[in-house]
């Protein structure tokens, strides 16, 4: 399985909580979703439902299409 696309989301998710300046924790707890989860998030190991993509899209105060915005979110390498 290409798991590609999962890197790059994962890679997004780091870069707009180092943002904000807060900890894998802080920020999973923000949210309402587990630190390991959050995690392997970030690490590109999942696959991650709309559900949990709007409670990531929200606790970085993002609209779901700033969270996929092209001119930071690689999708032609996918």
């Amino acid at each position: 399985m290409d798991t590609r696309i999962q890197t790059s989301f994962g890679t997004r998710c780091k870069e707009l909580r180092a943002g904000l300046g807060v900890s894998q924790e802080s920020f999973a707890n923000a949210i309402g979703m587990d630190r390991s989860y959050y995690a392997s998030i970030e690490a590109g190991r999942r696959n991650v439902t709309l559900i949990n993509m709007k409670k990531l899209a929200d606790g970085f105060g993002v609209s779901l299409s700033q969270l996929f915005d092209a001119d930071v979110f690689d999708l032609t390498a996918i």
